[in-house]
């Protein structure tokens, strides 16, 4: 799903973010992206998902060559194939949970009626399908977060990246999303978890952690049949 070789990411004024990255993470895998402030976690999720594209080397998602890719199609391999999760949820204020995730939807050139319909079906599957008519300040922070990653998931992307997701909340509410995340991740979505916060590293099946800008430690293998970090990677 991800083949990241010796991407490197600097900034003006010479700040360098990304070191010489390799990283490969196979489809259906549950990785968390660990590390302290100013290691690269926020970068490399940037990379990622395409929103910033490396200084130098090679980025694959879901074996496209992001570096071949122009800004029209790598907009379309955001909308059709990864969906984002942030800690502060970005969900519009004054806008319904329901409506809120159909319009996640728009870019995916579904018309209004099946938009709403996927919508519902996908909060149902979050377990707010009682919520559906309710704006964000009439829910609780774990629901607002229910609903980003139902907004997220509704297209059915096969790359879920999520950016501190339990940051804002309590421990139980927390462990209510993890839950979540993994059940995703059963379906068979691979997710990438960006996080500081040990205990919730520490809970996933592999740890890839960072400091300055680099890989400094890689718990687990990718899955099986998936090539290492700087081997060939087939065309789509």
């Amino acid at each position: 799903m991800i083949a990241l070789t010796d991407v490197t990411k600097t900034y003006a004024g010479g700040v360098t973010a990304l070191a010489g990255v390799s990283l490969t993470i196979g489809r259906g895998e549950l990785v968390g992206i660990v590390g302290p402030s100013g290691s690269g976690k926020s970068t490399m999720l940037n990379v990622l998902g395409t929103l910033d594209r490396p200084t130098s080397g090679s980025v694959r998602i879901d074996g496209y060559d992001v570096g071949a890719l122009s800004d029209a199609e790598l907009s379309a391999l955001r909308a059709a194939r990864i969906g984002f999760v942030f800690q502060q949820f970005h969900l519009a204020a004054a806008t319904s949970a329901w409506d809120n995730v159909a319009d996640g939807l728009l870019y995916c050139g579904l018309g209004l009626r099946e938009r709403r319909r996927r919508a519902a079906a996908v909060l149902r599957r979050v377990g707010l399908g009682h919520r559906l008519h309710h704006a964000p300040h009439e829910l609780s922070g774990g629901e607002r977060q229910r609903v980003a990653i139902a907004r997220a998931v509704a297209g059915d992307p096969g790359l879920l990246l999520a950016d501190e997701p339990t940051g804002a909340l309590d421990s139980v509410t927390s462990e209510g999303i993890m839950r979540l995340l993994r059940e995703l991740h059963e379906a068979g979505t691979t997710v990438v978890i960006i996080t500081h916060e040990r205990e919730i590293a520490d809970g996933l099946p592999r740890q890839v952690r960072m400091r300055d800008g680099r890989i400094v430690s890689d718990s687990g293998a990718p899955a099986h049949g998936v090539p290492s970090a700087g081997e060939p990677v087939g065309a789509p």
